[in-house]
């Protein structure tokens, strides 16, 4: 289409002002040096980004740091109660390892919480007899070969290790043993598992010990990367569900999922559901078949007359158009690739219904392929961009260093750029799974949407092909390049460039497009013309499936010039009634 072309063609110029450094540029300033002159800058700048990106609101645990803040807590618990440590631990695991709920429960009712936890106020002792029975074996042991809880009822070492060693074979239930008598509920506590189970069952133990510090406290979660053993401590109510574990996979707090900002849990809910379930099976079952008119088998037919014979047992032989038998077809009804009887039946609306939902469904199965296959590009494009960036990191970037001779504390933003990457591949994806929930009603917000979209997927693939293209010069150089310092320039500009588009875009949709209202009038919808690819081909000689994206036309640019104006600096849409850039504050003349 013209319009799109035209669209194409303002990207293309704003592509040449920005790398000439002309006026119609977003690297221009008023005295005519370049505000993205990141070479003189360019330590100051990632520092800044260095410590935004450490302004977190989660910590990640070690499997050490668990263990000394779980020791930490028994000993704080301990000590304020006067009591035993592994009271204290009974305690805690029995209030969900929350310090402060125990205090207030103790101080409430001390009495109450003893007989809920099974904590006695005194400790029974052992009847002093040389012999004593055993309560599960029955048997006549020594007494330096009984031992018992605090309930003071004896049982032999052979009997305790087999109970304790069931129970801890069972599961994390073994956290809330109680002594092996039916009639008694008094605790079973650690120091009683560490001085009679063996080396294996005590790890065991252990290890279910730590693991409910984390399951059971609402502060804490394993992180959910297979293999992984961190844990994380989020603090609520603090902004971002966003967590990158030390593992290098980044999941939402919230739902679990992988990490989707500025997508809500419950849309990722709906998208990933509708991914794995069988409707979009039926969907193309119904659009691309017809069942058998005998045993209803679905039939797929994609070539061939109208001859259609069912597969054995059935051996139906039928009309593919008016699903007749085929015994009443021959030339009269139009031979093998028409039928007379069907189109006659068609006119006289024998076949609407039916030919209205195959409509149906085909219109939604393509319209579920275009966003799905996007959001799937883009997640295939940033396993990508994450494998890149690490080869740069375990070899390349040194190899880079000795041959520009630059330290590699200079070359900041290579790495830089392609976090940026990762990241904006991420954001991107998810931007397809809001898309095909938006209302198709809401024009004006689909338009501003789509812009938006459409803009940042292009700034991200002109950052994508300068990491990816240009970087490979100077990898594959063998003496220092003169223009690399023109290349640093270039790519820490589109890093930055790129990263105001899309917190535009995160911005935008995390206030639910609030900025547009809903439309009122036909001049607000708009067509959505067939993805272009903007970033070229990937190092594999393949066009990168995830350069596509759903843009307006060239007409719907401004998005509705009625209600949004896009800033001449950094190109945020912002409402008519706004007087300056609410992204960079410049004034709207």
């Amino acid at each position: 289409m013209d319009s799109e072309d035209d669209m194409l063609d303002a990207n293309d110029s704003a592509d040449e002002d920005f790398y000439s450094g002309g006026e119609a540029g977003l690297a221009s300033s008023d005295d005519g040096d370049a505000d993205y002159d990141f070479a003189d800058h360019d330590s100051d700048d990632s520092a800044e980004l260095l410590s935004h990106r450490q302004q977190q609101n989660y910590s990640i645990l070690s499997e050490d740091d668990i263990q000394q803040r779980q020791e930490d807590d028994i000993n704080r618990v301990s000590t304020v109660l006067s009591i035993l440590k592994s009271e204290a631990c009974v305690l805690l695991r029995n209030y969900n390892w929350s310090v402060s709920k125990v205090h207030d429960e103790w101080f409430a009712d001390e009495e109450h919480v003893r007989k809920v936890v099974g904590l006695l106020e005194k400790r029974m002792e052992i009847p002093n007899d040389r012999e004593l029975t055993c309560g599960i074996c029955f048997e006549s042991c020594p007494r330096t070969s009984m031992s018992a809880a605090a309930c003071g009822h004896p049982f032999c070492g052979a009997c305790w290790r087999g109970y304790i060693s069931t129970s801890i074979n069972d599961g994390p239930g073994c956290l809330m043993l109680r002594c092996p008598d039916p009639s008694c509920a008094a605790a079973v506590g650690q120091d009683m598992i560490n001085s009679l189970a063996d080396d294996e069952d005590r790890e065991k133990y252990g290890r279910y010990l730590r693991r409910s510090y984390i399951e059971d406290n609402r502060k804490t979660k394993w992180c959910p990367a297979p293999g992984c053993e961190y844990a994380v401590e989020f603090v609520m109510g603090s902004g971002s569900y966003d967590v990158n574990c030390n593992c290098s996979y980044g999941f939402c707090w919230n739902c679990t999922e992988e990490a989707h900002r500025p997508v809500d849990c419950a849309t990722v809910s709906k998208w990933i559901l509708k991914n794995s379930a069988e409707s979009e099976n039926m969907n193309w079952i119904l659009a691309n078949s017809k069942p058998c008119p005998k045993c209803k088998r679905p039939i797929e037919k994609n070539q061939g007359c109208m001859h259609i014979t069912c597969t054995p047992p059935c051996k139906f032989e039928f009309c593919w158009l008016c699903l007749g038998p085929w015994s009443e077809h021959g030339e009269r009804t139009g031979g093998f690739y028409a039928c007379n009887r069907y189109e006659s039946a068609r006119q006289e609306g024998a076949y609407d219904e039916c030919e209205r939902r195959r409509e149906m469904a085909k219109n939604s199965l393509e319209r579920y392929t275009h966003y799905y296959e996007r959001w799937a590009a883009n997640q295939s494009s940033r396993q990508k961009a994450l494998g890149d960036l690490l080869s740069l990191q375990n070899d390349k970037l040194e190899k880079l260093s000795d041959t520009q001779s630059q330290p590699e504390s200079q070359l900041k933003f290579i790495i830089e750029a392609w976090l940026q990457i990762v990241e904006c591949r991420r954001v991107l994806k998810w931007t397809y799974a809001y898309g095909f929930y938006l209302p198709e009603h809401e024009h004006a917000k689909r338009q501003f949407f789509e812009y938006l979209q459409g803009e940042a997927e292009s700034g991200l693939e002109r950052l994508h092909q300068c990491a990816e293209k240009e970087l490979q010069i100077y990898l594959e150089a063998e003496s220092p390049s003169k223009d690399f310092n023109d290349f640093r320039t270039k790519l820490a500009g589109l890093t930055s460039v790129t990263r105001n588009y899309f917190e535009n875009l995160v911005r935008a949709l995390e206030t639910g497009l609030n900025d547009v209202g809903p439309s009122t009038s036909h001049g607000t919808s708009s067509k959505s013309t067939t993805s272009k690819t903007l970033g070229g081909k990937s190092k594999s000689g393949k066009s990168r499936a995830s350069s596509t994206s759903s843009k307006t036309s060239g007409s719907n640019r401004a998005v509705d010039e009625s209600n949004i104006w896009a800033c001449e600096q950094c190109t945020y849409a912002n409402p008519r009634s706004a007087r300056n850039c609410q992204a960079c504050n410049h004034q709207h003349r």
